[in-house]
């Protein structure tokens, strides 16, 4: 028997057409990165208060006079007009010397690559958990609702991925830190410092935390993309030609079906690093989300926008990498066009 024809012929354009494609692509994302730096300037300046709350109390600031509160200001920098500081910040972060953090003295760049490699372990770990499971249950999903079979799992899949990441941290918290006492509830390293062992026992219960909650959407999206496959014309074809179902599976319904998982994937690395936030608040993991909560809360301008950035760069760079890495997978957007 031939071959099924499940996509469509190459029609890649020559190098030069290569590199105009990606010139576009990389000068789209310029524009969007200097939209998301000068938003990431505005938005802590749009918060409530001020950074004169970390100099002293309340009632200690109400005592300072104009002069006093001008001459703080003057020094850290947020005095000057916005325009100002705007400029003086794109400078920054052009020269990667993002200041000091107004809540612990540290320079910007030294908190935030304390912080950073903890983040790294986290999404890292929980992104291969959540694409595994997820792609897993996706695929035997997809493969039993062909056969009128996994309302079920569809329901389940559904319910779970409607669970705030905030209460499963706690309910697991309480359950398996508190309760049962089989895993640590909070901090990154055991008291023997950095381990192995405790790595491994202080990433469980966060990293099911976001297992937990991203494995859902996952799920539905390889379900949906497996059924739009085996029901497309040519795989019909195929079956009704007698093919062995497994051999369809494998040969010519995986690899068009997984495909726009991958961009899914791509995205949710950058997303998790950022929706980190909530757990490694909740389990007062020392990484970047963490930092970032406590610098909302003590409105510390410069590490604010330090984490902001990072976190920003994180994003923006997996669009980025989804959009130059999917025309390798599939030579039918190699064009631009539609696929």
């Amino acid at each position: 028997m031939s071959a099924i024809q499940t996509s469509a012929p190459d029609t890649s354009l020559g190098r030069p057409g290569r590199v105009t494609y990606l010139g576009g692509r990389v000068a789209e994302y310029v524009v969007v990165l200097f939209v998301a730096v000068t938003l990431n300037f505005l938005l802590p300046r749009a918060l409530p208060g001020g950074p004169l709350k970390l100099f002293g109390s309340p009632e200690a600031l109400a005592r300072l006079t104009a002069e006093e509160r001008a001459q703080i200001a003057t020094e850290y920098g947020f005095g000057d007009p916005v325009h100002v500081q705007f400029f003086a910040y794109l400078r920054s972060v052009v020269t990667l010397d993002l200041g000091t953090s107004l809540s612990d003295g540290r320079t910007v760049t030294e908190a935030i690559g304390e912080a950073l490699p903890w983040t790294l372990l986290l999404v890292g770990t929980s992104i291969v958990c959540t694409t595994l499971i997820g792609i897993a249950l996706g695929v035997i999903g997809g493969l039993r609702r062909s056969e009128g079979k996994g309302a079920g799992t569809l329901i389940g899949a559904i319910v779970v991925d409607s669970i705030p990441q905030f209460w499963l941290a706690m309910v697991l918290i309480v359950w398996f830190g508190v309760k049962w006492q089989v895993a640590p509830t909070f901090g990154a390293t055991g008291p023997d410092g950095v381990t192995v062992t405790g790595l491994a026992q202080h990433l469980v219960l966060p990293v099911a935390t976001l297992t937990i909650t991203g494995i859902g959407y996952i799920f539905l999206y390889t379900r949906s993309s497996m059924l739009n496959v085996l029901t497309s014309e040519p795989v019909q074809h195929a079956h009704a030609r007698g093919i062995p179902r497994g051999r369809l599976v494998r040969r010519h319904v995986l690899r068009p079906a997984l495909l726009p998982v991958h961009t899914l994937i791509m995205l949710d690395i950058g997303f998790l690093a950022a929706g980190a936030i909530v757990v490694e608040t909740v389990f007062a993991y020392p990484g970047l989300g963490r930092l970032t909560f406590g610098a909302i809360a003590a409105r510390d301008y410069p590490l604010m926008q330090g984490t902001f950035l990072v976190l920003t760069l994180m994003v923006v760079l997996m669009n980025l990498l989804a959009d130059l890495t999917y025309p390798l997978l599939d030579p039918r957007t190699r064009t631009g066009g539609e696929s």
